[in-house]
């Protein structure tokens, strides 16, 4: 393969990769938005806690990664619980406003958190099990983020499985269609609310863990993915879990791609203007409901 093509290949990979991350992100954000129409804004902020967490078992206890994954994907789970027990079921029935107001504020908070915590400085991880790189054809691929789009597709595929094919996860999908008829069902609404801010921070929980593999760590770290996974919702229509997938791989293709075909500066710009056109001419998303 001539030189140029070993280079458009290495970044349609590399695009690839980080992709799959970006829908794991936008996974986790639609579910809740899915169930309870809420809008979580301190998304990126459960990412950075997710990436500390990981970071500082590797730091103090030697915990590679690898292992600690399961048990930070465990802890944002629990902390999405809380979440909602302590703010988010007192403000559902609220204006739209004051939800707004509630998961800014705990975006607010959190940063400055970390801030005091652990200061600005960026920390790495160093050499873990899964550091390296492999060859393929000429085209070389870290093995810390082709683990991260595994655990990605892996994680993204145990959700869809969990709400397509078990009783909890219809349940869920039943309070998500329509809360009242669902409780008049049986279901345990509150219940489900819990398990869906759950499920969504714990897939913020493997996100985080991976990208702590090869990404810098620091309090401001969650505003660098929010927005594009705001972004890859909207895109792949609010409340679709398949949507989200596709559109964080789409998102990331051409954030790469865009800054190596054209001035990088102007990358961003491509993938607005991408969903904008969606936006006008399907304006539920991708795969949204109308």
């Amino acid at each position: 393969m001539s030189p140029e093509l070993v280079l458009f290949l290495q970044t349609l990979v590399s695009g690839i990769l980080i992709g799959f991350v970006f829908s794991l992100l936008s996974v986790g954000l639609t579910l809740i938005f899915g169930v309870m129409d809420i809008v979580n804004f301190a998304h990126g902020e459960h990412l950075m806690l997710a990436m500390y967490a990981t970071f500082w078992m590797w730091t103090l206890w030697g915990i590679d990664p690898l292992f600690s994954l399961p048990v930070v994907a465990l802890l944002l789970f629990i902390l999405g619980v809380i979440t909602y027990r302590l703010l988010i079921r007192y403000v559902l029935d609220a204006p739209m406003l004051a939800q707004i107001f509630v998961t800014f504020g705990l975006m607010v908070f959190l940063r400055n958190l970390a801030q005091v915590l652990w200061s600005e400085d960026y920390r790495r991880i160093g050499d873990t099990l899964l550091s390296g790189r492999i060859e393929l054809f000429g085209i070389f691929i870290g093995r810390p983020q082709l683990f991260a789009s595994l655990g990605a597709v892996i994680t993204t595929g145990l959700l869809y499985f969990f709400l397509k094919r078990t009783r909890t996860g219809w349940a869920l999908e039943a309070t998500a269609e329509d809360k009242e008829v669902a409780g008049l069902m049986g279901i345990n609404t509150e219940r489900m609310f819990a398990l869906a801010w759950g499920l969504g921070l714990a897939s913020v929980g493997v996100a985080g863990a991976l990208l702590a593999t090869f990404n810098p760590i620091f309090p401001e770290v969650g505003t660098v993915f929010v927005l594009v996974t705001f972004v890859a919702v909207a895109l792949g229509g609010f409340g679709s879990v398949p949507g989200a997938f596709i559109a964080g791989i789409i998102i990331g293709i051409v954030q790469v791609l865009g800054g190596f075909l054209w001035e990088p500066r102007f990358k961003t710009v491509l993938i607005y203007a991408i969903y904008l056109g969606v936006v006008f001419i399907r304006p539920q998303g991708l795969l949204g409901r109308r």
